[in-house]
């Protein structure tokens, strides 16, 4: 069975230049993120706000950490004072509660638009039309505590693989879109997990969220 640090080292050596990878570590115990962490891994990513911050606190404080999970507005003030990255702003409401409490700890946060273009109904996020009407109008422009710095997407949880590339696909066109028209800022393009991040590389995505693979199985507690 291979170590924490060999799957990471074996999924980094995979990865193309510009494309990096957050560690999925919700769900699993510090232990295991510290082995990752002796092994150089620094980005991390946690879904639940009350477990990010209570591991967060019992780690090393150079760990950039990244909230991908869906997100409550009542909670997010207690990650924007440390948190390098939000994934899954999934609506403009709590794109303006993220503005507010950043502006109040005095801080600038970077974010993703979450946006839905897989079948599920359940996924959160924004309509591609939605993203396209957001900066074609200016309106982004009043957060002035936020930095949209590109979108998030996951795509259907299918078998076929035909499909899952094509809504990769839209996610990069519409990311590529927004760049070249209103937001030469854009960098991030967070897709792909552990069963389909080797098609979301092909497609261009500059984060991949892989947990099951490097962690094992998720402990629910």
């Amino acid at each position: 069975m291979s170590s924490i640090a060999d799957r990471i080292k074996e999924i980094n050596a995979s990865l193309p230049q510009g494309t990096r990878l957050v560690a999925v570590s919700k769900f699993h115990p510090v232990e295991a993120i510290q082995e990752a962490y002796d092994a150089g891994h620094r980005l991390f990513g946690e879904n639940k706000v009350q477990e990010l911050v209570a591991k967060k606190d019992l780690l090393p404080s150079d760990i950039s950490w990244h909230f991908i999970g869906h997100l409550q507005t009542n909670k997010v003030k207690m990650i924007v004072p440390f948190v390098a990255l939000i994934h899954s702003v999934d609506t403009e409401h709590l794109l303006k509660e993220i503005d507010k409490q950043a502006a109040a700890c005095g801080r600038t946060v970077e974010c993703l638009l979450e946006v839905h273009v897989a079948r599920e109904e359940t996924k959160f996020g924004f309509s591609p039309e939605e993203v396209r009407d957001l900066f074609a109008s200016g309106a982004y422009k009043a957060y002035e505590h936020v930095k949209i710095v590109g979108i998030m997407g996951m795509a259907s949880h299918v078998d076929d693989e035909g499909e899952i590339r094509k809504e990769f696909h839209a996610l990069k066109t519409l990311f590529d879109e927004v760049k070249n028209n209103y937001a030469p800022a854009f960098r991030e393009l967070s897709m792909g997990m552990s069963g389909d991040y080797h098609i979301a590389v092909e497609e261009g995505s500059t984060l991949v969220r892989i947990g099951t693979y490097i962690f094992g199985e998720r402990l629910y507690v």
